[in-house]
This record gives structure tokens, sequence and C-alpha cells, in this order.
């Protein structure tokens, strides 16, 4: 079988359904619509017809936000003496809108305005002073801070204490101490009033927007939209409004710059939605931040110059196509570094590198942790021994509490519970893995370590319609805290199941329930596909309901987050070339050739072991973990004894031999008759060292030659001592067919025969047949 990457969590919790019917028809949706939205904890019609037509639902007064009115006078106040005003940004998708927000907002209302976005890799996040020293040279009297500032104490109070105001818009933690700025404008400022805290950075710039202009705007909607998308923060409440409306401007936007990334993406400005933005738009603007100066990433969003437009979108689309190549060449490298070993029997990683992007770690680390499902560090190591890098985790693991106790050792260090981002000397590394590991072992990580994937319930395959797709797209946008609808479907029989993609990473299949049939991908799994076609009838998979359009047409398709495949699986995995990878996961490596065993047994994991065939004692205590032939045995007999003694659950066949007996074939009569005239002419051949001259002369395959003298040898044709072979003169009638060498030899081709060169279907049929005849 093929065990679920996650834990699947259905809601035990009863639904009425009488209420469930009641909801259902004041809300005006279908029962299955009705029971998502009662799981999301909205039960009357009230609750319903809010979530369900957000785009109708007033914002909330922005003059409630801790600081808002005094910000706005501080701004009107240097606008008035014609200051100039610096709009202090971040790098990521949410700091570049909240920056674009701000500053044409200020522009507008005819502010001395410009905008600084920090390089990532020279000012790092926040308020940098030597930043805020050259802008203060240049003449800006009053600092504006978008999407940060709470956690800039140091910075914003000497710049304060210079008479210098900095008013801070941030949606940030609050740290315990605040810094002494001028206003801080926050939405869970705790001296505040305002009704929703979830705001991203963007949503806050656009609130002092609309306390600005008294009236919300709704050209910067779009903008708002985006960094509310990007930085993950609760789709509900406010920030569902926004994104609703937000989408409606950004399907018809008239920003230059917007409209040529769309293209550039490869999206339909009609058609996009939340995950456009995530996965589309946001990436883009991240890899600015990611790989060079983010500056240019505000001019992308405000320029009314088309051909600028066009260039920086080009510009920011070549670069994310670099991030993604760099991303794809280091998640390789850390990928490998995670299946070694000394990392296989860890709880937790530490990977490092040397000429690594730093910018992209952070994309890497999620990688590996998907991939191994362990909390991860990436890190880069540069010439001086300073390693930096990011660190992503699992919900059961808290990763800055891992690090936290030892970070006066550390160069820097800052982060939550899933992310953190850190600097240390390599000397420390040594401790930075004990954290690791401690924190592991107090936590019980390993048996909390798989993540769970929340269900919404159950899903036919007859139901996964587009009439269905278009019902559940009234519970959208989807994001955090309202995610897209999962369901478990268990579909009758899983076919034309094809791993697809360059490296073949990524799977392509089509579920069926007997008379309906829905087409699936899933992404990353490309490995089961040998264990779906193995057990095609026995395949539950987790999925979300989305379409695919080709040549015109869209058809529903099931978008797979998890899959299982239960019953006894034979996994058709034969090979001519055994590398490390084959030995990764853990199980019951069973082998038939003693050397080959010593040779390999470096590459197994320490939770797995390597027994050989004959060792009944150790097939004995198998049990039901997987199992992986090696290596092709000498006889049929040999798997067959094997299989009747372990436990059918999952059966790898890799039957590696690096020689083909059967393509070889047996030497024919004359071949053999060439022989015997050769021994009794020649006298005295030194095989050891002969050999090659022999079978030259013979026109023989060297290995086929030495089959033949040893089956001579063993019917007494020819004498060999100490290397050295000479015919035997007169020797006995004798059948070739009776020594044990030519019998053995045509067990080998026989077995290679079903083994090596069956069908896919026939060698598993075969396998399933002997493993059933239990002795």
């Amino acid at each position: 079988m093929l065990a679920a990457k996650k834990k699947w969590i259905t809601s035990t919790s009863t639904i009425d359904d009488a209420a469930l019917n009641e909801l259902a028809t004041a809300a005006g949706v279908t029962p299955l619509i009705a029971k998502l939205l009662m799981a999301r904890g909205i039960t009357t019609p009230e609750q319903a017809t809010q979530f369900l037509h957000a785009d109708q639902q007033p914002l909330n007064d922005p003059l409630q936000m801790h600081d808002m009115q005094k910000a706005v006078d501080r701004i009107q106040e240097a606008i008035v003496a014609g200051d100039q005003i610096t709009v202090y940004g971040d790098y990521d998708a949410d700091g570049l809108t909240s920056t674009a927000i701000m500053f044409e907002t200020l522009d507008q209302v005819g502010a001395n305005v410009n905008y600084y976005i920090p390089d990532r890799f020279k000012d790092g996040y926040g308020p940098n002073q030597a930043a805020f020293d050259r802008l203060i040279e240049a003449g800006t009297k009053l600092f504006v801070t978008v999407d940060n500032g709470v956690a800039g104490n140091a910075v914003i109070n000497a710049v304060q204490a210079q008479g210098i105001d900095v008013v801070v818009t941030d949606h940030h933690e609050l740290p315990a101490e605040l810094p002494q700025a001028y206003a801080i404008v926050h939405p869970r400022h705790p001296e505040g009033q305002y009704p929703f805290g979830e705001l991203s950075g963007a949503g806050v710039a656009f609130k002092v927007a609309t306390a600005l202009l008294e009236e919300v705007p709704e050209e910067l909607l779009d903008l708002a939209a985006i960094g509310t998308v990007a930085d993950l923060v609760s789709l509900t409440a406010e920030n569902r409004t926004i994104v609703t409306l937000g989408l409606k401007v950004l399907q018809q936007t008239t920003r230059p710059g917007l409209a040529a990334l769309i293209k550039a993406a490869g999206l339909e400005a009609d058609k996009l939605d939340a995950t456009s933005i995530g996965f589309g738009i946001a990436p883009r603007l991240n890899a600015l931040g990611r790989l060079q100066s983010a500056q240019s990433g505000v001019e992308l969003l405000t320029t009314l110059d088309e051909d600028r437009a066009n260039e920086l979108a080009q510009m920011v689309n070549q670069l994310n196509e670099k991030r993604q190549g760099l991303v794809r060449d280091i998640a390789a490298n850390a990928l490998d570094q995670a299946e070694s070993a000394a990392n296989q029997a860890r709880q937790t990683l530490v990977i490092t590198g040397q000429n690594w992007h730093e910018g992209v770690l952070g994309i890497v680390a999620s990688r590996i942790v998907e991939a191994t499902g362990k909390p991860t560090l990436v890190l880069n190591e540069d010439a001086d021994g300073r390693l930096k890098g990011s660190g992503r985790s699992i919900e059961a693991y808290n990763l800055f509490a891992a690090i936290d106790p030892i970070r006066d050792q550390l160069v820097a260090f800052g982060g939550h519970h899933m992310a953190v981002g850190l600097t240390l000397m390599k000397d420390q590394l040594s401790a930075l893995k004990t954290a690791l590991e401690t924190a592991a072992t107090a936590e019980d990580l390993a048996a909390h370590a798989q993540a769970s994937l929340q269900l919404d319930g159950t899903l036919k395959v007859a139901d996964a319609s587009l009439a269905t797709l278009t019902a559940l797209q009234q519970l959208a946008p989807f994001g955090t805290d309202n995610p897209a609808p999962l369901f478990e479907l268990d579909p009758d029989k899983i076919s034309q199941v094809r791993a697809i993609g360059a490296d073949k990473q990524h799977l392509k299949l089509q579920l069926s329930d007997g008379n309906q049939q829905v087409d699936a991908i899933a992404f990353s799994m490309g490995a089961a596909a040998s264990a779906i076609e193995a057990s095609p009838t026995n395949v539950q998979v987790v999925g979300e309901l989305s379409s695919n359009t080709w040549n015109g047409q869209t058809k529903p398709q099931i978008m797979v987050k998890d899959l299982a495949v239960t019953g006894s699986q034979v996994i058709d995995a034969r090979t001519q070339h055994l590398t490390a990878h084959q030995f990764s996961q853990p199980g019951v490596y069973i082998f038939f050739h003693q050397n080959l065993l010593k040779r390999l047994t470096s590459y197994l994991n320490p939770n797995s072991q390597a027994i050989l065939a004959n060792d009944q004692s150790a097939l004995a205590a198998v049990g039901e973990q997987p199992v992986f032939i090696v290596d092709c045995p000498d006889t049929l007999t040999d798997l067959t004894d094997v299989l009747q003694q372990v436990a059918l659950n999952q059966i790898t066949l890799y039957l590696y031999r690096r020689e083909s007996l059967y393509l070889a074939g047996m030497p024919n009569r004359e071949q053999f008759g060439q022989l015997y005239k050769f021994t009794a002419t020649h006298h005295d051949v030194d095989i050891h060292h002969q050999l090659a001259q022999v079978a030259g002369h013979l026109h023989l395959e060297r290995n086929l030659l030495i089959f033949m003298i040893q089956v001579f040898f063993e019917v007494g044709f020819v004498k060999i001592n100490d290397g050295v072979m000479n015919g035997v003169s007169n020797p006995q009638k004798a059948d070739l067919h009776h020594a044990p060498s030519y019998q053995l030899r045509e067990q080998q081709i026989a077995a290679e025969e079903t083994l090596l060169y069956s069908k896919s279907a026939a060698l598993q049929t075969w396998v399933k047949n002997q493993a059933a005849v239990k002795n």
C-alpha cells in the first residue's frame, strides 16, 4: 500500500438536516453550499448574506484605527508646508502594493512625496538607520512607513530625536515595547477601536488612503487585493470584501504595469481570482526583492507609460524565471542532502551549501519540508564561514521556540512558529543542530509529525461537475481561514495514469465510478504512478474541484492534494542501474547475491535493513514493512520462496541484473565444438591472462567463454590447475546438459524471461500468484 502523506481529518460534528435545509432555502444555495457555510461557522441567513455577498458589505471606518486621525493631520501638515514625505516600504508583494497605495494617494492630494524600498541584502527588513540617514540628508522631513515599523524601535526613536517625525502604518505583531513614533496606525493596537485586526500592510495603507481622501478610493482596490492575498492574511470579514471588490477592479485594470504583468504571467484578465494573485502575480512581485532591489516594483505598479510598463513587466517575469531556476537547482541539491543516511536519522534538518542565492532559501526550505515532512533550515555559507538563510516548519513543531534558547550564540535571528530567518558562524552549527533535535524530542515530534488536511466531506465522481464548481465559487475568494473546499473521492477505478513534466515529477490520471469520469492532476506526485497502476481499484484521493480549458473546451478537474493506495501492491520498478535514491525509502531490501549486498549496504538509510533471501529468520521478521526485491534471482523458485514468507503489503521490484543471460542465450553446439577442438590443440593456456585472446580467437564473448569452460570442467573435458587449462585426452562421454553450470544457466534464463522481459501486468500477476500459495 501507499500511505497518505498527511492525516485526513473530517469534522465529526453532526449538522441538523432541518437547520441545513432552512439555511439553504433562506440563502438561496444548494444543500452542499449550506453545509460548507455551516462548517465555516456561518449558521444564520444574515451571516450567509454577508459572506456570499461580500462586495455589498460596507468597509469599516478608518478613523476607528489607533492614531489614524493623528497620522492624517500630520501628513496634511507636511503637505501644506511642502515638506518632502518619504514612504518607507518593504520588498515583498504586500510591501510593494502598500507603498504604491500610499505613494499614489499622497501624490493625488498634492504632497511632495517619494518612496524608498529597502534592499533585502543591504538594508534588511524594516527601518534601517543608514537608509533613513541618507533620506534625511536628501531632504526628507516626514517618514510614513508601510508594512513595517512597529519593530523598528532603535531607528525610529533615533530619527524622532532628530526632530524628524515618523508615522508608522503596519500590521505585524506588536512587540512589548513600541517605537516612539509620531503616530502608530495599526489595526490591533490595544488602545484602538478598530473592529477587524487582520488587515495586510496594503489593507492598512488603503485605510489611511481612505481617511486622507475622505472616501473609498476604488481605483486602489486592485493593489489592496494583491497585497491582502499575497501576505496570506485571513480572507474573512473586511479582507474578504477588499479582495472581492479588488478582483473586479483588477479584472478591468487600467494600470499599464499590472496589465503587462498579467499578460507576461500568461493569465486571462477577465478570469483573475485569488489563486491567480497567489500563484501568478505575487510570486513575480516577490521575485524582485528576492533577487535584487525591489524599487522598480513600485514603478511597475504606478507608471502610466505603457512602454515602460511592458519593459518592467518583462524584466520582472525574467527575474521570476531565474528565481524558479535557482529554486529548482538548489532544492535538488538540498534534497540530496536531506536523503543522506545521517539526515534520514534526524527529526529536523539543517541543509547547507555554498554560492546559494539567499533570496530563495525560504522557498527551498518549504520544498524540503513538503518532501520530507521535517522542519528544515537551509543556509548559505560564505567565504568567511558565515551561514545565513531561512527555515520552515510544520504544525507540530515551533521552529522559533526551538532556536530561541541559543539566540545569544547567533549573529541574527527572528521569526515565528512556522518560519525563521537567521545568521550564524560555522562553529555554532553543531549547537544549532543539537537545539533543533533537543526541541524535537521534548515536543515528541515523532508522534505528531504528520501534517493534517481538513476535509469538507466526500464528493462522488459523478458530482465532480462544472455545475458543482460554479456553486462552490460562491464561497470564493479562497485563502487563509477560507480555504477552497477539500473533498475525499473514492473512485471505483483509476485509469490513464501518466507521469508528466520534464522530470516526470507530476501525475495525470482519470477517476471513474463506472459511469462517469473526471480528470485529475497531482503535482509532485509522479513517484506514485507505479503504486496506483499496481492497485488501480484501491485508490483514495483528496483534492479540490477545479476546471481545465483545452482547445476551447472546459472540463472539470480534480487538483489532487494527497492520495492513498490500499491493499497489497506489486510495484514494477525494474532497472538496469541502481542509485542511492532507490534506497532512500524505509523498508526491507532483499538481495539474492551476497556480493551485491555488501556493495550497496552503505546506500541504506538507518530505518531500513538489507537481508539475504536465504536468511529464513530475517525473512520471518519482516512483518508489514515495505519490501524491495533488489536483484534478479537465479531461479524462479528462489523468488517464490521469498514471496511465500513475507506479507504482500508493498513489494517493489528492482530486479537488477548487471548482464542479461537471456539476451546472451546459450552457446550452440558449434561453439562448444570449437572450444573442444581448441582445448585439444592448445596446451597450458593461462586463462587468467590469456582469456581475452582465446575469446577473440574463438569469436566468443568473454563471459560466455567463461561459462563454457566451467561446463567443460564440470563434465571432465578440461583440467584447470593454478589457472592453467589443458584438455583431457580421450575424456568420457558426457551430456553437457547435466553440468550444474549448464542447468543453472537454463534456470537463470528462464527467471530473466519471466521477471525481466515480461510485461508489467503479467509480472505483477505472477508475483501475486506466487505469494498467494503460502507454505
